[in-house]
């Protein structure tokens, strides 16, 4: 009489992302997953952990010596807002990613534990397969939106690809005497940094720590880039962005008070949907937007479609949920105060606030 058949038993453990073997298993099993992105690679991990100083972890299952699920993860301190594992630091994707035949429950349970023993009352997974009725998890499907399209075949029906009204702003960002820049070099960095810090104070936020977007740059290579918009020889508009899958995709950018005036942002997304696709990109990935909010309504009129992204919070029992949404009513007053701070104090002040926003 045969044995009867003995299931083979997943076991879930923490990767060593020291190890280049490791590091390549993972790079493999993210590239071969449909839902793999550039926020799941240790690289990713790596930079954030580098320029932020929050401690990249990794999770993986296997099946009989074969990975069957990973779920990447950034430990994230902030005085301000409390402790944090975040799937991933600082991106708009990189939750769990399993293969076919994996069953993420144990992965799950597995990131409770890590997150007790590292005292995080709160996990936050973006993106991948967390069930609505798995204890102390709620799923978050209608606060954030995708934004995705192809990118025309010339640069002419690029522009006529763009809806009417928002065509018309880019038409007269034409006729200013702009000049575009594309590259890595320590120009290119010091010019999107002084933009971008602006940007963001502008906006009520502190700006990240500029070793971030240097880890970012130095772990990506060729796979990352910014574009700059010149205006007699000052950048007033720049945008830090990554290549994935034919995909390009606009991850940090922004521009001077003068910008809007110049309409330097509508020349700066339209120069870079032409220079990806002379990389040979496919598709414009304009990345996640809070719903409803300007941003959310800015990509509209480029003529994208809004996509609900799935998020998964746990929170441990007895804490409070973690709020660092800089749209919530809470931290109103923070906003409006940090945007009359002279530009030189929030830069400086800004990088300690926002390495623990996560």
């Amino acid at each position: 009489m045969n044995a009867p058949f003995a299931p083979m038993r997943t076991t879930v453990r923490l990767a060593d992302l020291r190890d280049p073997d490791e590091r390549a298993g993972i790079e493999r099993f993210v590239a071969a997953h449909p839902q793999g992105t550039p926020f799941h690679l240790p690289a990713w991990l790596k930079a954030v952990e580098q320029g932020t100083g929050n401690r990249a972890l990794a999770l993986v299952a296997e099946r009989g010596g074969t990975l069957s699920g990973y779920l990447p993860l950034n430990e994230i301190h902030s005085p301000i807002f409390g402790r944090l594992l975040a799937s991933t630091g600082f991106a708009v994707d990189g939750g769990l990613l399993m293969a076919d035949d994996g069953e993420a429950a144990e992965l799950l349970a597995a990131t409770e534990r890590l997150a007790a023993s590292h005292s995080c009352p709160t996990i936050e997974l973006r993106g991948g397969p967390v069930s609505d009725d798995r204890e102390g998890w709620a799923l978050r499907t209608q606060s954030h939106c995708g934004f995705v399209t192809a990118l025309a075949a010339d640069d002419e029906a690029q522009l006529t690809a763009i809806p009417r009204k928002q065509r018309a702003e880019v038409r007269k960002s034409l006729a200013n005497d702009f000049q575009i820049e594309v590259g890595t070099s320590p120009e290119d960095r010091a010019a999107h940094y002084a933009v971008y810090a602006q940007s963001v104070r502008n906006l009520g936020t502190p700006v990240f720590p500029r070793a971030l977007f240097e880890a970012v740059l130095d772990g990506f290579g060729d796979q990352a880039d910014i574009l700059t918009v010149r205006h007699h020889g000052q950048p007033v508009a720049s945008v830090l962005s990554l290549y994935w899958r034919g995909a390009v995709m606009p991850y940090w950018g922004g521009g001077t008070w003068d910008a809007r005036r110049l309409r330097a942002n509508d020349r700066m997304y339209y120069e870079l949907m032409l220079h990806a696709r002379r990389r040979g990109c496919e598709r414009f990935d304009f990345g996640r937007s809070k719903t409803e909010s300007g941003a959310y309504h800015f990509k509209r009129n480029w003529g994208f479609t809004p996509e609900p992204l799935s998020y998964a919070v746990w929170t441990a029992p007895g804490s409070e949920a973690r709020d660092a949404d800089p749209t919530s009513a809470k931290h109103k007053l923070q906003i409006a105060l940090w945007q009359k701070l002279p530009l030189p104090v929030a830069n400086r002040l800004g990088p300690w606030i926002a390495r623990g926003l996560g």
